[in-house]
């Protein structure tokens, strides 16, 4: 067999920040109605932190959340969780949609990660946070003048950043693959998206928050009393709605003209020993993106375990929750990235394998769409950099909501939607293509180098 058959064959097809004893029991499903004056759809990190923001702001708003799973088993339990300040999918996705509120936006990433860092000491969440950084790491021939131009960025703009060369990168984490990188320091690092996610759901509950799980929306009306919300069981009305629901689009039908469920796939090994971690370094521990189009992302967990992903799919319709992403076909490939990228491991074996989706746009980071004249917003379109990202867009969600006046919903980013994305079978086609050619551009070229730049000229960065 080869190396990722051998390295998968005892593989549990469950995102491993799930597979613990530490899970909380999920919360009553909602069996009577409810009257609240604020329901949010989603407990996941949009929606936990809007419903924790919600009472910090006004204790005695009674605020409902539910949940058509568990807490956590969303996106939330899922992503390779390297936080930063950027709030817009980095910052040179934020150059590339609003240059013009680039400081701004700027200003309000370190914000938002000064108050994510306090919340978390004033809950007293544990979720395994480490402040190694982010690494950038160059792939290929031409990799150097996209990291002389991310440093340079990265510099003009206050980070506290490094360029690391060939010899600097092979100090830091020791992979044939990187010809060098980008480390920028401040405010960046890895933590347990589980672990977070759960904190969150005590510190909700414990400010009075009602959370109900297993608990999915039917359908929105409008009442002559305020909003319902109807689930399978009962009846929420609310005066006014936050629709948390990010890829799964939840809400409304219109949501999904300007969303894209696209599935992101990750492994994670065994622990390492300490023979295995010596022989790759790594001891400043940072979060790592390389430079590649079909990109991978690598962190290492608090039991030394390597977290590796960054294989994109799609399945026609957008399904959820597809049978082959729990098998180990679509996951060979990421395997055998990992064996390029630390062929020093070749006697490691990963102990789970996961996927789920992501909120696609052409803007790549959070948006706001209206409903019910703006008494039901949508808060979503994260497709990476979430965990804490996730944060500021509760807090502008809600006040977008609540039509506070506050600079932060007068900016472009506030104001706009992305692009619209064609309906099948044209997503299903479009989708197919533009995958098949990321995973093979870098080694064949050809037609897939003017097919990825028309993709991008339609807004999608793909490179």
């Amino acid at each position: 067999m080869s190396f990722a058959e051998t390295a998968l064959a005892n593989t549990k097809f469950m995102p491993f920040w799930l597979d613990s004893i530490d899970a909380p029991s999920a919360e009553p499903a909602l069996n009577t109605d409810i009257d609240v004056d604020l329901l949010i759809v989603g407990g996941g990190f949009t929606g936990l932190w809007a419903a924790i923001q919600a009472k910090e702001a006004d204790p005695e708003r009674s605020v409902a959340i539910i949940e058509a799973g568990k807490v956590a088993h969303g996106a939330s339990g899922r992503p390779g969780a390297i936080v930063s300040t950027s709030i817009m999918h980095g910052l040179s996705n934020a150059i590339r949609v609003f240059p013009d509120d680039l400081d701004e936006l700027e200003r309000l990433g370190h914000d938002n990660m000064d108050g994510f860092m306090k919340a978390l000491e004033a809950y007293n969440i544990e979720c395994d946070f480490e402040f190694g950084g982010e690494l950038t790491v160059g792939i290929g021939n031409d990799c150097q003048s996209i990291l002389q131009e991310e440093y340079a960025l990265n510099k003009e703009h206050g980070h506290d950043v490094t360029l690391l060369d060939g010899p600097g990168i092979k100090e830091q984490i020791n992979s044939p693959l990187f010809e060098g990188a980008v480390w920028s320091k401040k405010n960046s690092g890895t933590l347990h998206p589980a672990k977070l996610a759960w904190g969150l759901k005590a510190a909700a509950l414990k400010l009075g928050v009602q959370l109900y799980e297993n608990t999915p929306l039917v359908k929105i009306t409008r009442s002559g009393t305020g909003l319902i919300a109807s689930t399978p069981r009962a009846k929420v009305t609310a005066q006014k709605i936050l629709l948390a629901t990010n890829a799964f689009a939840a809400g409304h039908k219109r949501i999904k003209k300007r969303v894209v469920l696209v599935r992101d796939r990750i492994i994670a090994t065994e622990p390492l020993t300490s023979q295995q971690l010596d022989s790759i370094g790594w001891q400043n521990r940072q979060g790592i993106y390389d430079t590649r189009t079909q990109m991978n992302y690598m962190r290492l967990t608090k039991d030394n375990r390597i977290i590796f992903g960054g294989r994109l799919g799609y399945f026609y319709g957008g399904n959820p929750d597809p049978a082959e992403d729990k098998t180990e076909k679509p996951f060979l490939r990421l395997a055998e990235a990992f064996a390029r990228t630390f062929p020093q491991l070749s006697d490691v074996s990963f102990s789970h394998a996961w996927s789920g989706p992501i909120a696609l746009t052409n803007r790549m980071a959070v948006h706001f769409q209206h409903y019910f004249d703006g008494d039901v917003i949508y808060a979503g379109g994260y497709s990476g950099f979430g965990v804490s990202a996730s944060r500021f867009g509760a807090r502008i969600g809600l006040a977008v909501l609540d039509r506070a006046d506050i600079p932060e919903t007068q900016m472009a980013f506030a104001v706009s939607e992305p692009g619209y994305i064609p309906p099948e079978p044209f997503r299903w086609l479009g989708a197919k293509i533009t995958l098949y050619a990321m995973d093979t551009l870098d080694e064949k070229g050809g037609w897939r180098k003017p097919w990825i730049s028309f993709v991008e000229k339609l807004g999608f960065p793909l490179t």
